[in-house]
């Protein structure tokens, strides 16, 4: 399968930006958008001064608004016209218990993050990759969304959530040779982390995730990587 075009949600930092600078790398178009106007300014010229030669288009998005994900996604077909793969990374982490959250902070915003904004992009660039009858939608979930565990909270409820799209968006998009893949890294080191006293070795690298995706780009079109857990060699943190 010939891909070309890659749109990445919260794609200016972390594993996002990792992403977007694999596929420049391989020459293929990228696209992105992150919620931070600065960020994604910044990350946009830095891919640009990188690869003179490559298309590369980002604009902000909130992507849990359904109006700012619905309008990002028609924007890139607009732009690409064909989107080959999509990557759903835009998320939010707020530990804590469920019954100690508040109504600010819990899980209605997780879910309007972690979940929706995958299901809004999706609204609108399925429906492109069914009329090429292709494509690969990659979703970055967590082990979050495999297992629960102390303080995860609505955290791991909106993860479990993403699992289950992606489950059940495999099954529905196997008939038209669109391929669903779901990543479950641990503990990835990004900006999040650096504040932490553990130090960089203890974590996986964000590069490590973009090679795992960018090799589902190079098999054959009868197979598929369905579930990919990603951890630290020495265990979870």
């Amino acid at each position: 399968m010939k891909l070309k075009t890659i749109l990445i949600t919260g794609g200016s930092r972390g594993i996002g930006f990792e992403i977007a600078k694999k596929f420049a790398s391989e020459g293929w178009q990228v696209g992105f958008g992150s919620k931070n106007k600065e960020s994604v300014a910044l990350s946009l010229s830095n891919l640009q001064n990188e690869f003179p030669g490559a298309k590369i288009w980002a604009i902000p998005c909130d992507f849990s608004v359904k109006e700012d994900a619905l309008s990002f996604a028609a924007q890139a077909i607009k732009e690409f016209g064909t989107i080959d793969m999509l990557v759903n990374n835009a998320g939010q982490y707020i530990p804590g218990n469920i019954t100690d959250e508040g109504f600010e902070d819990g899980l209605e915003s997780l879910i309007n993050t972690n979940l929706l904004s995958a299901y809004w992009v999706g609204k609108i660039i399925i429906p492109n990759m069914k009329k090429h009858q292709k494509g690969i939608i990659c979703n970055i979930s967590s082990i979050a969304g495999l297992q629960a565990y102390p303080g995860g909270g609505s955290y791991a409820i909106s993860k479990f959530a993403l699992t289950g799209y992606t489950k059940t968006l495999r099954l529905e998009l196997n008939p038209h040779n669109i391929k669903v893949m779901g990543v479950y890294p641990g503990a990835t080191y990004t900006d999040s982390w650096s504040a932490s006293d553990l130090p960089k070795s203890r974590f996986i690298p964000a590069e490590d995730i973009a090679k795992i995706i960018f090799l589902h780009t190079q098999l054959s079109e009868s197979t598929v990587i369905e579930d990919i857990v990603i951890r630290p060699q020495l265990g979870d943190i």
